[in-house]
């Protein structure tokens, strides 16, 4: 069954529904790495950005806007940049979690006719030029659903898939697909909120991969602040658990970006890549300013990392 609401709305609504993915108490509990699995990439780059002190750059991408070819040509353009983890996100015709950048850049991927296993091949490709940083792949329930639970995990894993997120996914429901996840060593993401509150603990419980901090309400989208106890909040799920923790959802420039560094382990940047993609795309489909818009798009996310 697809699941009827975003994840705000989830954390708005019903705080049974907090917690998004890997927050249930399926058996056997233990991460793949503690259950002596070999490490997941994801788990390695934090691994190695801690011991030097950094924060981990984590941009976002709509698979398929403006077209394979050049989506592929971005994600190579974002690891020189300095990216060092990538979520690639698959078009969804009610994208409920994303504001009208993403929405736009969906619908233009769409028309592209991309699917969940387009993004899974794009990945497979990426690895193939030579591309090293985890994917973290962002997608609604409803395209794993109707993929296959079992091809498209198979799928995920073989195109070299690290991490996944799935919004609309309520902890009640993510038992089978944390458990799928862990047999082929893909991290199941969870997601908290600022009205996550007392279910915390819960939905950290299982996490895999590192803790997505939602930094505001609401959709997708840049902002110019956030509310007043976003600080607090991280610093109190960065006090309750091991992993990494990262904060996404309207973070847009470099400012913003250096001033959540200090409080957290990485940082989501989503909507000013996919803008900013969104105002080169007559350049980019012009083959004689084509190099020039792909170079923008690398200086934008260069001047991100801190």
């Amino acid at each position: 069954m697809k699941p009827n609401f975003s994840m705000t709305q989830r954390l708005l609504m019903s705080p049974a529904a907090e917690g998004g993915l890997s927050a249930g108490t399926p058996q056997g509990g233990d991460s793949p790495a503690a259950a002596g699995k070999r490490p997941n990439l994801i788990e390695e780059t934090f691994r190695k950005l801690g011991e030097t002190g950094g924060t981990a750059l984590i941009p976002f991408l709509t698979v398929g806007d403006p077209d394979l070819d050049t989506t592929l040509d971005i994600i190579e353009q974002l690891e020189q940049a300095g990216a060092d983890v990538l979520e690639l996100g698959v078009p969804y015709s009610d994208p409920l979690a994303d504001g009208p950048v993403i929405q736009r850049a969906s619908a233009r991927a769409l028309e592209q006719l991309i699917t969940v296993r387009t993004c899974l091949d794009v990945a497979r490709r990426a690895r193939e030029r030579g591309v090293k940083m985890p994917f973290v792949l962002f997608t609604y329930y409803n395209p794993i659903l109707q993929t296959g639970l079992d091809l498209f995990f198979e799928e995920a894993s073989r195109n070299g898939i690290s991490g996944l997120i799935i919004p609309d996914l309520p902890y009640e429901e993510s038992e089978d697909m944390l458990q799928r996840a862990d047999r082929v060593n893909i991290a199941l993401i969870p997601l908290v909120a600022p009205t996550s509150s007392e279910r915390i603990e819960k939905i950290l419980r299982n996490g895999r991969g590192f803790v997505y901090c939602v930094s505001s309400l609401g959709v997708t989208g840049e902002r110019a602040s956030f509310h007043d106890g976003v600080d607090a909040f991280i610093r109190d799920v960065k006090s309750r658990t091991d992993l990494p923790v990262a904060v996404g959802f309207g973070i847009s420039g470099r400012e913003q970006v250096q001033r959540f560094s200090e409080l957290c382990d990485g940082v989501v940047v989503g909507s000013a890549i996919v803008r900013t993609i969104e105002t080169l795309i007559p350049d980019l489909m012009n083959a004689d300013k084509r190099e020039d818009a792909l170079l923008q798009i690398r200086k934008f996310v260069a001047e991100l990392k801190v």
